[in-house]
């Protein structure tokens, strides 16, 4: 059998037949590809080696509108009172109109993929990073930056841990550019199994 004949055979069983080898085939291609070429190949355009994250963790989410969100005193202090958004990113130097200039500005959930690229960040933008204190990169907002540093917070939380504060710039892995909400679950989901099966 030549070349020719051996590619239309190919091509037929993994694009025309509808059998179970068919159907892994497939999903095996499929990885492979994204793994090894588009994966990179996205991280080579946007200039970082993780172009593509998942949010595992819900401290950028919004509860209701922008409004609600911003205004409500309902974040607990560590004194035990209650203070809103508002008044945190007051003391912070900024505003209402200056959040609302600032990309993904309502924020994101749990389950959202984030495309990345590397930029030279700026207060408002979402950012991932490393850091010694926990096991996975953080995706949180810059609040205040430096010459060589920034500091950040997640929209969710009361507070900005001690964690956030002066983050290297060679701990940036990207900046946050696109979202696709909620295909990150696919990955969560898939890791959650690897965990119960105690694989990782």
């Amino acid at each position: 059998m030549g070349w020719k004949e051996t590619g239309i055979k190919i091509w037929h069983f993994l694009w025309k037949e509808n059998s179970w080898q068919s159907w892994v085939a497939n999903i095996i291609l499929a990885f492979v590809l994204i793994k090894f070429i588009v994966y990179p190949g996205l991280g080579l355009l946007l200039g970082t080696n993780y172009p593509v994250v998942a949010v595992v963790s819900g401290s950028m989410e919004h509860d209701g509108t922008f409004d609600t969100w911003w205004g409500e005193p309902r974040y607990l202090r560590l004194d035990g009172t209650l203070h809103s958004q508002e008044e945190w990113y007051n003391d912070h130097g900024i505003t209402y109109n200056q959040f609302l200039a600032f990309s993904l500005k309502n924020g994101f959930n749990k389950g959202d993929i984030m495309i990345l690229a590397k930029t030279t960040p700026t207060i408002g933008d979402v950012i991932v990073y490393r850091t010694n204190k926990l096991p996975e990169p953080v995706i949180h907002r810059v609040i205040k930056k430096s010459a060589s540093t920034f500091t950040t917070k997640g929209d969710h939380n009361a507070d900005n841990a001690e964690f956030e504060k002066n983050i290297p710039a060679e701990q940036v892995i990207g900046t946050a550019v696109f979202r696709i909400p909620y295909l990150g679950w696919m990955k969560i989901g898939f890791v959650q199994l690897l965990e119960l099966t105690g694989v990782r």
